[in-house]
């Protein structure tokens, strides 16, 4: 009963629901991704290196062996550098991107907790600590002048 009580507190705080979205919107996001380090950076890739197409790249420890009517017996064993390439571009992209976006979040956040910025609505909890810290610089500034006479 507990347990129930505290995921049905989880879900209605709204952190269920966060976490869906995150999910839902970096699955789409790893699509976008995906498009773009394949369709659009890895082709002038493969141009700049003739026309290589770094997808197909492979280290090949063992050819693959084949019968006489061409069937493949045993299959080729190989290192395929050329996806972990692929990989690592998207890597990069993921990482570059949300880096840009926290460091847009973290500009936008620091702005708005700035009890002297005008420009943007400072929230209420910042705003009273904001107060709070004035009140208690004052009352350290009074019982200093009480203290020194």
């Amino acid at each position: 009963m507990k347990l129930l009580k505290e995921f049905k507190e989880f879900a209605v705080k709204g952190n269920m629901m966060d976490m869906a979205i995150g999910i839902i919107i970096g699955a789409a996001f790893n699509k976008v991704i995906d498009v773009l380090a394949k369709q659009v950076l890895l082709p002038p890739l493969s141009l700049l290196s003739d026309g290589v197409n770094f997808q197909d790249k492979k280290l090949v420890l063992r050819d693959a062996i084949t019968d006489g009517t061409g069937a493949i017996t045993t299959g080729e064993v190989a290192v395929a550098y050329g996806k972990l390439l692929e990989v690592f571009i998207d890597f990069l992209i993921i990482g570059f991107t949300i880096f840009i976006v926290v460091k847009a979040m973290n500009k936008l956040r620091n702005k708005a907790q700035d009890t002297n910025d005008q420009t943007v609505v400072t929230p209420k909890d910042i705003e009273l600590l904001s107060d709070l810290k004035h009140l208690m610089e004052e009352q350290n500034q009074l019982l200093k002048s009480k203290v020194s006479n």
